[in-house]
């Protein structure tokens, strides 16, 4: 049964019915109150009504920061993720309650990013408010439909090609060589020789630890892979050198560096050396490069000894 008073010449409608919250709002008019009881106390009647007190006084914020307590700790990329989360909850899109949150407000968040990030960068933020609101929705009792799924993304950005040369690869390792009047972490130098020479990814090498190592056999385990599987990898002499003239850190780590650390030590040593467009994930490429080199050379060798008994 909806009850109806004025309240500061506003008219509040209520509603309450036994085993339920009862639920409340305002209007200018008794007649816009009265509909919208009637509307409501029909949806109840049928089974079909759905409470928005929860999504009205919550913000995707909120969301933010209880996913970042409950969810991300669980995920292979936690570290990296947190920080990304971080930032984005400093959004003022991240003040807005979840009702409020509607396709054409996320869309304004898309637009203003695209003018100071990438459109790549757009669609990892935009497909994390897409998996807290799916997780809120399934785990929370969050009743909003998803608004990112209505809202066009960017266009996919095509996959870098760029690669390192030799002359390139020296001025880098130049800039990373600790030296009394330059600050650079010890770690770096080593860490871009072995990812050149083993074609490993960046978190696959802080990943790395001491016991998944075997010199004796010449490989590296990785126990979890960006696909969610292990794989082994070979080590060539180089890489073997590289690991054996390393301390070894009480942690068991190979490297004990943060990725953020790697990020910004990297970008400032090709900043120093005029090579701002190399990422670090180029170094996988030139790694690529040299072993389909090295492959192509044994198949050569091998066919000049059939021929040249």
């Amino acid at each position: 049964m909806a009850t109806f008073r004025n309240r500061n010449g506003k008219w509040q409608a209520r509603i309450q019915r036994q085993g339920q919250v009862p639920i409340s709002k305002s209007f200018n008019t008794r007649q816009d109150a009265e509909r919208w009881a009637r509307q409501v106390e029909a949806q109840m009647d049928q089974g079909k009504f759905v409470s928005l007190r929860l999504d009205e006084r919550t913000t995707l914020g909120e969301l933010v920061t209880r996913y970042m307590a409950e969810v991300t700790p669980l995920m292979k990329s936690a570290e990296a993720d947190l920080i990304r989360l971080a930032a984005l909850k400093r959004n003022p899109l991240c003040k807005l309650s979840l009702v409020a949150l509607t396709p054409a407000r996320v869309a304004e968040f898309r637009d203003q990013r695209l003018k100071l990030v990438s459109g790549g960068t757009v669609i990892r933020e935009l497909a994390y408010i897409s998996s807290v609101i799916n997780h809120a929705r399934r785990e929370w009792g969050i009743n909003i439909d998803n608004p990112v799924r209505l809202v066009r993304k960017p266009p996919t950005p095509q996959g870098r090609s760029r690669t390192v040369n030799e002359a390139e690869m020296l001025r880098i390792l130049d800039a990373l060589t600790p030296r009394p009047t330059r600050r650079v972490s010890p770690w770096m130098k080593p860490l871009v020789e072995l990812a050149v020479e083993t074609a490993m990814r960046r978190g696959e090498l802080l990943g790395l630890r001491w016991e998944h190592t075997d010199f004796s056999n010449r490989v590296a385990h990785l126990p979890v892979t960006k696909n969610g599987e292990g794989r082994y990898v070979p080590l060539s002499s180089r890489a073997v050198a590289i690991l054996e003239g390393l301390p070894r850190s009480l942690s068991g780590y190979v490297f004990p560096i943060k990725p953020q650390t790697v990020a910004a030590a990297f970008m400032k040593a090709t900043d120093r050396v005029g090579l701002g467009d190399v990422r670090f994930h180029d170094l996988r490429h030139r790694g690529a490069e040299l072993g389909l080199l090295q492959c192509e050379g044994d198949l050569l060798l091998r066919e000049f000894a059939s021929l040249h008994p």
